[in-house]
């Protein structure tokens, strides 16, 4: 986990300059770190050893076929032992892209493209997948959630336990979701241990569950 008192080293892989010129910006302004800006996801699978990230952002679609370059250089990374956060960017909110992203573990994350214009939102889930979080796009999370299965698990959850997984599919903290709901943080905590008994989630790393809990909701365990 990032030492939380130095600054986040973060890696940009993107093939169009002034969005990773953008991106550096806004996370500069954060407070991070950006050491490393390529154009293509390989450039920065060359040099990921030697730069001791704590996250990486890559475009999804980048050279050279413009189809799931990002994706794979996730599934690179992970494949290769890597563990650093790996936050993903997309021009559409594509459920079946997510899922992929989500798929490889914990420390990763799917965002619209268009919330770099968001500096606060693009800087916390940086953060969070570099400690091991997961986020998910909230356009992604509205088109899913509210689907119906006939042995859809989130018929177990109640109203309120649902408002509390699409936030950390977001990438909240149990502080971060108290805050947003208005609630204390004891019932916030109460909520995410009744999801995950309710979704079947078995004892694990508190990450490693919450990852899980997401994945549910986008419909894949």
């Amino acid at each position: 986990m990032a030492d939380p008192t130095v600054p986040l080293r973060v890696g940009i892989a993107d093939d169009a300059l002034l969005l990773r010129e953008g991106i550096s910006k806004v996370l500069e302004g954060g407070g991070i770190e950006v050491v490393a800006s390529v154009g293509t996801g390989q450039e920065l699978l060359d040099v990921i050893d030697e730069l001791d990230l704590d996250a990486a952002v890559l475009d999804i679609r980048m050279p050279p076929s413009f189809r799931d370059e990002g994706i794979v250089a996730l599934e690179q990374m992970r494949a290769n032992g890597s563990k650093i956060g790996v936050l993903l960017l997309s021009m559409y909110a594509t459920p079946e892209y997510a899922l992929r992203v989500m798929g490889a573990g914990s420390g990763t994350g799917y965002l619209l493209k268009e919330r770099v214009s968001e500096p606060q939102t693009l800087v916390r889930a940086i953060e969070t997948v570099a400690s091991g979080g997961s986020v998910v796009d909230p356009e992604v999370v509205e088109q899913l959630v509210h689907r119906t299965r006939a042995d859809d698990p989130l018929s177990r959850l109640t109203e309120r336990e649902r408002s509390v997984l699409e936030l950390m599919a977001q990438g909240y903290s149990n502080g971060g979701i108290a805050q947003t709901l208005f609630l204390g943080l004891k019932t916030v905590e109460t909520h995410v241990r009744s999801i995950l008994q309710k979704l079947d989630l078995e004892e694990s790393p508190e990450h490693h569950r919450r990852v899980l809990a997401v994945l549910t909701l986008l419909g894949e365990r």
